[in-house]
């Protein structure tokens, strides 16, 4: 019965571990192209992302200073959320 519950365990931990791989990652640059037809944005930095259809666009422009909110799918990174910092 131990050995069940140190496998099961043990099971838990590891299955825990790929759950945080998968988490949100925070990126803060400043806005070079913004385009809302191709929903894309790119940084000063060369970061790329592609924004979601549901994307609402907070007034987005270059020159402007955002915090991106991001996930990977597949090579692209998709925008979890955009907002303007200060």
């Amino acid at each position: 019965m131990r050995k069940l519950v140190m496998s099961v365990a043990a099971a838990a931990v590891l299955a825990s571990g790929g759950a945080a791989f998968a988490a949100v990652k925070h990126t803060t640059g400043t806005v070079k192209t913004y385009d809302g037809t191709a929903m894309s944005l790119v940084l000063d930095n060369g970061s790329t992302f592609t924004l979601p259809k549901t994307f609402k666009n907070p007034g987005l422009k270059a020159g402007e200073k955002v915090r991106v909110s991001w996930d990977i799918s597949g090579k692209h990174k998709i925008a979890k959320a955009v907002r303007i910092v200060k």
